[in-house]
């Protein structure tokens, strides 16, 4: 058989050139075209059959159409939860239920519905991507001078009561549901930290004390760490077969320094580099990558992450006021609050879409085991807290009494309520999730598929159970509207504030006119703008008292002018007189003029 063509011409380019033309036109219309007998014949090329270019494109285009398919199955998933999570808010505004406790029935329900796709939760998707926004967001949030003065209570729930409630589920699943010592610390480990969600909704909205609500926080922010921490020794213990005490008391103490350490370098870091970069969108995406920074690097370490990034948050809150400029903070704060609501939806209704995951794999166990082990761990991890809580709170004040001198012993009501808090959530399906399949040795993890259905059972009966029945527990123990005195103290202090920042602002500008010989019809618009501010907020609560005798209030009055602006810029807009850059600018100064005044009568 004579060499092809290319290689009998190869002197001539221009002849190798239109041939390979001709052949790859040729080809793609063969893969194109259904007929499968036809032979195709290009001058002087090897002869192709287009059934077999068929069946070559075949293979090689087929994972190309699953991956599409697949893809565009994941986006179709993605809105139906966003339609789910808004319906679901909507109905928690009425009903005045915390929306996560709504979210998880809502996916319970669907879960066990036939014939719809089974979700399932990545739990790398939890704890390296959902999890350090929000923990960063909520400790930006937090104040750091009402942190650092709970630190001792924050640090005996987060640390302390999390390692004893470790001890203590623990225990019981040994002693009462024949779990080897391994495995049960790996199941207190992962049902230990609550979720403060749910139940700081529900005490802002009865206005608990203030202190109540800050312990909440703090203990939510750190109690991640100390679980994941112990978690992750579990987990070697369990796979390994070998557990030293001593090393791992070490490796937590290295664990803590480094990541104290590490959280503070990361937040000075990110806010310099924010006051260089001087754009607002730039130094949004800064924040967006700082929880990140934060937190990755210790977890792929050894450590959690998780105390990194609250010590970057807390750093950022108490230094940023000074280096995030206004423009920045007006846009992050909308931003940052849309986030966290998106995510914290999806999470809380991805977690009760799991109960078809978690019940298909039960089939070894009975009912009776099942319900009475739930029980039984349900019942430890209540009653631990209950165990904990109180002489945490009394017996560091009897035993030193500097404590009880600066800080006197609260009501048995504030530990008790604290102790219902007990919510668990997201971070514990997610360390369940992620246990390993297999140990070290080859050999299936035990009772991986029971510890998966035992931490979503104490999920469901401590955030719907406890979740559902604490506002009724606030209003017997009497602390329904107790930090209302605490609000008329903050309104106080906050008027106080205003005071001495408008007079500063006055004396400011009586500097300025002397010594640039600023005109009296410039000077004195502005300090009669600042009186007025005053006196707003000064006579606020007198037209709270008097609002039955009046018509309407200024700022109503305010609101009907502006919406009166509003619609005549938006008719010029559509009779074509107002272009629709100029448009956007008078629609934002009447947006911040509106949002102005929601923020007054929110005050009020």
């Amino acid at each position: 058989m004579s060499a092809p063509a290319p290689y009998r011409h190869a002197d001539r380019p221009a002849s190798v050139m239109r041939r390979a033309n001709t052949l790859s036109r040729l080809i793609t219309k063969s893969l194109n075209t259904r007929e499968t007998a036809t032979q195709i014949r290009a001058p002087g090329v090897l002869e192709v059959s287009m059934q077999t270019k068929a069946s070559i494109g075949a293979r090689v285009f087929q994972p190309i159409f699953r991956a599409q398919k697949l893809i565009i199955r994941e986006i179709e998933i993605l809105l139906l939860l966003l339609i789910a999570i808004a319906a679901v808010g909507v109905v928690a505004k009425r009903s005045n239920i915390p929306p996560a406790i709504l979210l998880v029935l809502t996916g319970v329900v669907l879960a066990l519905v036939p014939g719809l796709p089974a979700v399932r939760l990545a739990p790398e998707l939890v704890l390296l991507l959902v999890l350090p926004p929000l923990i960063y967001s909520s400790a930006v949030a937090m104040s750091w001078r009402e942190f650092r003065f709970n630190l001792r209570p924050i640090s005996l729930l987060a640390i302390g009561c999390v390692v004893f409630t470790t001890v203590a589920a623990a225990a019981a699943t040994h002693w009462l549901l024949g779990l080897s010592w391994p495995v049960g610390f790996v199941l207190g480990a992962i049902v230990s930290p609550p979720d403060a969600v749910a139940p700081l909704a529900i005490a802002r909205r009865m206005q608990l004390p203030r202190r109540i609500l800050v312990i909440l926080e703090g203990e939510g922010l750190a109690n991640d760490a100390t679980a994941l921490i112990l978690y992750r020794f579990a987990i070697v213990a369990v796979s390994a077969g070998a557990f030293s005490f001593g090393r791992a008391a070490g490796e937590f103490a290295v664990i803590i320094a480094g990541e104290l350490l590490w959280g503070i370098a990361v937040g000075w870091l990110m806010l310099r580099l924010r006051r260089w970069v001087a754009d607002a969108q730039i130094e949004i995406v800064l924040s967006i990558l700082t929880p990140y920074v934060a937190y990755w690097p210790p977890q792929h370490l050894g450590g959690s992450g998780v105390l990194a990034t609250v010590v970057a948050g807390l750093y950022v809150s108490w230094n940023g006021l000074s280096m995030i400029s206004a423009a920045t903070r007006l846009q992050g704060i909308f931003f940052w609050d849309v986030l966290v609501y998106l995510i914290e939806g999806i999470v809380f209704l991805m977690t009760g879409l799991q109960a078809r995951t978690l019940i298909a794999g039960l089939g070894a166990y009975s009912l009776s085991v099942l319900v009475g082990s739930a029980a039984v761990v349900s019942g430890v991890v209540i009653v631990a807290r209950f165990v904990w809580i109180f002489p945490a709170t009394y017996l560091p004040r009897w035993l030193i009494p500097a404590i009880a001198r600066n800080d006197p012993s609260p009501p048995w009501q504030w530990p008790f309520v604290l102790g219902f808090t007990g919510v668990r959530g997201i971070v514990s399906l997610a360390a369940a999730l992620a246990i390993p399949l297999t140990m070290d040795n080859g050999r299936a993890f035990p009772d991986r598929d029971l510890i998966l259905f035992l931490t979503f059972s104490v999920i469901l009966v401590t955030l719907v159970g406890q979740g559902l029945m604490l506002p009724a527990v606030i209003r017997v123990l009497g602390l329904a509207n107790a930090g209302e005195r605490e609000l008329q103290t903050e309104r106080t202090e906050e008027l106080l504030a205003r005071r001495h920042a408008i007079d500063s602002a006055i004396e400011r500008l009586d500097r300025l006119a002397a010594e640039r010989g600023l005109p009296a019809d410039v000077v004195q618009p502005l300090r009669t703008g600042h009186r007025e501010r005053l006196r707003h907020f000064e006579h606020a609560p007198e037209r709270e008292e008097n609002r039955q005798d009046l018509t309407a209030s200024p700022d109503e009055i305010e609101l009907l002018l502006i919406a009166a602006e509003r619609e005549r810029i938006n008719e010029l807009y559509r009779q074509g007189t107002l272009k629709d850059k100029a448009r956007r600018r008078l629609e934002r100064e009447l947006d911040l003029r509106e949002a102005n005044l929601a923020n007054h009568q929110h005050e009020e």
